[in-house]
């Protein structure tokens, strides 16, 4: 059987508008889940949260020159402070205000960093330790897709989710070995599989649908300044920074570019998304892992996608409510099934990137960053486990990563390594 090979789309290409929207749709639908998630564990209006990272990315892509291909949804990390401010002010606008607190801390660290250079990052994160959180960001997230998958957001199994996921799963990967169109929409498509076959198992609910109205504005909620609630909720701020580095460096590993540079203007985006979202009622933004995976395995890494995505976002959850209602009837199994590629391919693009900067396990320095940012990173974010901080966690990832950057500069390295890094290095350049 011929192998089936797929085209690269590079960041700055530029398609038809036939081609480019349904890759733009494709990318809202992967994130669409997680983003309604977080606002409706912290109290949040879902649709704003939707409308908002159709904005923030937006604010993204202008304030990075279009270069960094790359979609800002709700961040995880910041669901226990809201709900921790919320109760302890008694209101969600006074926790909103540490939302936008938090995107200033953003543009404070992206300033700093804009001052001091990006040099310190090749010091502090070399191949081994960069794919090595790489692997954790895509493995970490393998209980999620798997709870998705087979337990249908329930505690026990689920046949008929189960079969979903897995015919789900199985048209993914049929569609991303094919060349074409096809090749282009795996994800989209296995959704739309997955979707048809919920229907007669009686997995889809679209009462939700025929209740919601077609036009209508989301209610938007303004901040009001708490410094309890700035307290609370803007030094998480700190934690996704690490997190938003370990992804604009697998944005990077998958596109074939070095981001390192545009660390400043990449968090500034960051911030700034974060900022407006805060002031309109929505949660704080970050950077997807669910579309780097749709990058990985699409190889379409246009900007322009992202700015479909964006506004269909911005249409869906600030305009038509029957939209945002109808994309969420897709059932949890349907997600968890197209999850499973889409988390595995970050993961294994880690494991690239230790292939392709020849990465050597027999010194043993590589050995231990790679062994104790994996097994740590993989072991807190799967069991849900984090290190308490006063009013804050630290979750896996962020964890992982100090923990190997600890290691990185503690373990000497070995003459011979050091000559075999400066090979590579100069055959590379």
């Amino acid at each position: 059987m011929a192998r089936t090979t797929r085209s690269v789309i590079g960041v700055d290409e530029r398609m038809s508008s036939s081609r480019a929207i349904p890759l733009g749709i494709q990318h809202m639908m992967s994130m669409f889940g997680a983003t309604v998630l977080v606002p409706v564990l912290t109290g949040l209006n879902p649709n704003v949260a939707i409308m908002c990272s159709g904005i923030g990315t937006i604010c993204y892509l202008l304030v990075t020159r279009n270069k960094i291909p790359s979609y800002l949804g709700s961040s995880f990390a910041f669901i226990s402070p809201i709900i921790a401010a919320t109760a302890a002010t008694g209101s969600l606008s006074t926790a909103l205000s540490g939302v936008v607190a938090a995107g200033v801390v953003f543009l404070v660290v992206a300033g700093i960093i804009k001052l001091v250079g990006t040099g310190w990052l090749d010091r502090l994160l070399p191949p081994v330790l960069v794919a090595s959180v790489m692997v954790v960001i895509g493995v970490g997230l393998s209980a999620t897709a798997v709870r998705m998958a087979l337990n249908a957001a329930t505690d026990s199994f689920v046949a008929e989710g189960a079969l979903v996921a897995a015919v789900t799963l199985i048209a993914a990967v049929a569609f991303s070995s094919r060349g074409g169109l096809l090749g282009t929409l795996p994800i989209l498509l296995a959704i739309i599989v997955g979707y048809l076959v919920s229907i007669p198992l009686g997995l889809v609910n679209v009462q939700a649908v025929a209740d919601a109205a077609w036009l209508g504005l989301p209610p938007v909620q303004m901040p009001q300044l708490d410094p309890g609630a700035v307290a609370l909720v803007a030094p998480v701020a700190l934690v996704v920074v690490i997190e938003h580095i370990g992804h604009l460096l697998a944005v990077g590993e998958i596109v074939g570019r070095d981001y390192r540079p545009m660390l400043p203007r990449s968090l500034a985006g960051d911030g700034i998304s974060t900022m407006i979202s805060g002031f309109l009622g929505g949660p704080p933004t970050t950077t997807y892992a669910e579309n780097i995976g749709v990058m990985s395995v699409t190889r379409v890494y246009a900007t322009q996608v992202f700015w479909y995505a964006a506004g269909f976002a911005l249409f869906v959850g600030g305009f038509c409510p029957k939209l945002a209602a109808f994309i969420s009837t897709i059932p949890t199994p349907v997600m968890g099934g197209v999850s499973l590629l889409l988390f595995g391919l970050i993961a294994s693009n880690g494991l690239r990137m230790l292939v392709a900067n020849r990465v050597n396990f027999d010194e043993n320095r590589n050995l231990m960053i790679a062994s104790v940012v994996i097994i740590l990173g993989v072991g807190m974010e799967t069991s849900g486990a984090a290190i308490p901080l006063g009013s804050y966690t630290l979750p896996g990832m962020a964890t992982s990563a100090l923990a190997g950057i600890a290691l990185n500069l503690i373990l000497p390295s070995s003459p011979a390594a050091s000559k075999a890094e400066s090979d590579v290095e100069s055959s590379s350049s």
